[in-house]
């Protein structure tokens, strides 16, 4: 989007034609944060979202900003009722609000190095690290924060958020499957929902991660993109070689 979803049309266009021909639940993101156009206009979270489900999306994926306002829920140790998560939960339900998560994983030598959620890891680091934690980036990745994926996901869940989309730096566009160490984290930190992404390269990685990891769904981009991997090859996959339910 440009300045603000709300001026950008042609993108608002693309959204409402796609939600008349998808009749799978339709999520977008970006640009749902409070914001401040060049001419000086207030735009309100609530009010992108808005805009978002009036063209036809069931749920809107929250990325950055989930950083920024957990941040700041985590030092206040308050919920302010006036963040983008939970104003959007508020209005629209819990299940509206999707947490789109960037992590890089980050080694350290022991649990006390860092004030982040570590775990032990079975891929030592480049210096035989055996513990590692998962940082947060905003900005599609371009830049970090100082907070742990594990700490974000907790946070989101307690101020309203719905689902977390998990996706892995270290493994996106890899093919070599998913983080399994990373998705197990996330899944025993939260209650709601979590969609493991990043990584996936053959139908085989789809039936690790939910054997391994047990998330929710599992997602995949490039491999069906490129036709490299089809989407009914994962489904006969699983349905045939596991008693994982598929719809």
């Amino acid at each position: 989007f440009r300045n603000s979803p709300l001026s950008d049309q042609p993108m608002l266009d693309v959204l409402k034609k796609t939600s008349e021909t998808v009749f799978v639940p339709l999520t977008i993101g970006g640009g749902i944060q409070d914001l401040v156009l060049p001419d000086g206009t207030r735009t309100p979270a609530l009010e992108v979202a808005s805009e978002y489900f009036r063209s036809g999306a069931d749920k809107v994926s929250i990325g950055s900003d989930a950083v920024k306002v957990v941040m700041d829920y985590l030092q206040t140790g308050a919920k302010t009722g006036t963040s983008s998560i939970e104003q959007i939960a508020h209005v629209y339900g819990r299940q509206a609000v999707v947490i789109s998560v960037d992590p890089k994983r980050a080694y350290v030598a022991s649990p006390e190095d860092v004030k982040h959620h570590t775990i032990p890891t079975a891929v030592p680091g480049p210096n035989g690290e055996k513990y590692c934690w998962y940082q947060c980036t905003v900005k599609g990745g371009r830049e970090t924060a100082d907070l742990g994926v594990y700490e974000l996901v907790r946070g989101c869940e307690a101020l309203g958020a719905g689902e977390i989309l998990l996706n892995c730096i270290d493994k996106d566009g890899t093919n070599s499957g998913y983080d399994t160490e990373l998705v197990s984290m996330v899944k025993g930190a939260v209650k709601i929902p979590v969609i493991a992404s990043s990584g996936a390269g053959a139908v085989e990685h789809f039936e690790e991660v939910f054997r391994v990891s047990d998330p929710d769904a599992a997602l995949a981009a490039g491999i069906f993109h490129r036709q490299e991997v089809k989407i009914q090859d994962v489904k006969k996959f699983l349905n045939e070689k596991t008693s994982i339910p598929i719809r």
